[in-house]
């Protein structure tokens, strides 16, 4: 049997979807955010403080890969459409495309059903990108492929891939289950697939990186720590002789500087010099700007803060923790773990699962005035904001009109 011969992806932000489009996607828009927005990102009830982030919500690239998933429903209506995983981490929206009809592929070239795709397919690629192995799986079943990957992810890949060029091994600072880091590690193998990465959480990691740079660890302690979060035949004695750091693009800036820091003082030590250490910014600007924007509101006084989004998104997690060094902190997916005062079901990242927790008395209490802080991840719409600012309103009875 011939083999089906690759097709490009297809550009779906056609002038003939567009405005359908821009009108699937106002579901998600929310005057009221907008109104606070314009007062100062403030919003001052009878017992209530509100105050929003100045940055938060929607990036650009979440947005436009929302406006591709439901430009390629629009435009490919009569066939079978898939999805990679998530488009995005947020359940609001990824429910409302589900209600569409968007059928599901899993995160694993291998599943049986990558095998049942045929050219009548249609397959998205999502936000976070896919792996090597996955995109050629898919080209191998000449699918129609739509590509919804973040252009700041891209930028990643590129650095990464000039890096296995250069034949430097990428450090990947990233969570080695996370789609993106996944799809990330795969193209830092390069072209020829002779390119090599090791994947680093945090600081304590890169600590035991650099250990091994210095020689203060050996090779298999190393490998035996990092299992297969590192390329195939990784040999840290050649392989970590010159490196280069790359990010998941929604991890903690402040964290990577750390870590750019133990690298490269590992590197001197060893060399007398840093012309072996490379480093690039991939950190994107929505996230930062998310980040430096809850810094700025967590220096007003706050009874509570409230950080909106899905549970399974990174960049939403670090706003999470953020806070959560500084002022009582709810991570909440939308208004219905508002139960009541007394019970706000909130996600614990370091438990990593939903638990119940009270306000605290300066947010509980209707005697007095309650200032809570809010803000939101890059992939949470504003209508799920909105959402949420009603229901804490409501929980302080000055319900808002």
């Amino acid at each position: 049997m011939e083999t089906p011969k690759p097709r490009r992806p297809v550009n779906v932000r056609r002038p003939e979807v567009r405005d359908q489009v821009m009108q699937d996607i106002s579901r998600y828009a929310s005057p009221l955010v907008e109104r606070i927005r314009a007062n100062g990102n403030r919003l001052l009830l009878d017992n209530l403080d509100l105050r929003l982030a100045d940055a938060f919500g929607f990036c650009d690239g979440v947005r436009r890969a929302i406006e591709i998933a439901y430009a390629t429903i629009r435009l490919f209506k009569d066939s079978r459409i898939w999805l990679i995983g998530e488009i995005i981490h947020n359940p609001e929206v990824n429910k409302q495309l589900d209600s569409l009809g968007l059928r599901h592929l899993s995160w694993n070239e291998n599943d049986p059903a990558y095998d049942a795709l045929t050219a009548d397919d249609v397959v998205i690629m999502p936000a976070f990108g896919v792996t090597r192995a996955m995109r050629a799986k898919l080209e191998a079943q000449g699918v129609q492929l739509v590509d919804s990957t973040c252009g700041n992810v891209i930028k990643v890949w590129q650095r990464v891939r000039s890096y296995a060029a250069a034949g430097v091994t990428s450090v990947i600072h990233g969570k080695a289950r996370h789609e993106e880091s996944m799809a990330t590690a795969s193209q830092s193998c390069g072209q020829d697939g002779a390119g090599n990465f090791i994947m680093v959480l945090d600081e304590r990691e890169a600590q035991t990186v650099a250990d091994a740079i210095t020689g203060r660890l050996s090779a298999e302690s190393l490998l035996q720590q990092f299992g297969d979060r590192v390329s195939v035949g990784f040999n840290p004695a050649e392989h970590l002789q010159e490196i280069g750091l790359a990010n998941q693009t929604t991890m903690l800036k402040s964290e990577t500087a750390r870590i750019q820091e133990i690298l490269r003082a590992a590197v001197v030590e060893r060399d007398g010099h840093a012309d072996r250490f490379h480093v690039f910014d991939t950190i994107c600007d929505a996230t930062q700007s998310r980040q430096d924007a809850l810094f700025r509101l967590l220096e007003q006084d706050l009874d509570a803060m409230m950080i909106i989004g899905g549970y399974n998104s990174s960049n939403t997690t670090h706003l999470a923790q953020i806070a959560a060094q500084r002022v009582p902190t709810f991570f909440v997916k939308d208004a219905t773990c508002l139960v009541d005062t007394h019970c706000i079901r909130c996600y614990d990242f370091e438990a990593r699962k939903e638990t119940e927790r009270p306000l605290p008395r300066g947010a509980a209490d209707l005697q007095r005035l309650a200032r809570v802080g809010i803000t939101a991840g890059a992939s949470c719409p504003a209508n799920v904001i909105e959402q949420v600012i009603r229901r804490l309103a409501e929980l302080r009875q000055c319900p808002l009109p």
